[in-house]
């Protein structure tokens, strides 16, 4: 965003911003996966930290696509709630509570989702844990 930006296009852009990832939740939460899948861009690429086999940078749909049900499949992973979404001119975030289980093990983490968006898609996230190190034993 530009310097020069007036008061009224910072909140324009962090209303549109706003209004992207509110549909990107309500599909979530319907667990609606062509819509969900609808709101990733072409170039989406996916910021995965921590030391499993699914972090790192899964660049374009497809792979961000392939990592997340991967996620899903290691992990059953199952949303509980979205406990808030921001956004500015030019990020967005969710902070979502979540229960993974596997192995007869359960845990629910909260997780921040910084997201940038292009032409009204999501087109990066990185996933930030509050517990990496948890996260990182159910997706070994």
């Amino acid at each position: 965003m530009s310097t020069n930006a007036t008061q009224d296009e910072l909140a324009r852009q962090s209303a549109a911003n706003l209004a992207v990832l509110e549909r990107y939740v309500a599909a979530w939460r319907a667990l609606d996966i062509a819509a969900l899948a609808a709101m990733y861009h072409d170039e989406f690429t996916l910021h995965w930290f921590g030391h499993n086999p699914l972090a790192g940078d899964h660049v374009g749909k497809p792979a961000a696509l392939k990592a997340l049900f991967d996620l899903s499949r290691r992990a059953n992973r199952k949303l509980l709630n979205i406990v808030d979404v921001i956004a500015g001119p030019q990020r967005a975030m969710l902070i979502s509570r979540e229960a993974f289980e596997r192995d007869g093990q359960r845990a629910e983490l909260e997780r921040v989702l910084v997201f940038t968006i292009k032409d009204n898609l999501l087109h990066h996230c990185w996933v930030y844990d509050r517990d990496q190190v948890l996260v990182d034993r159910f997706l070994a």
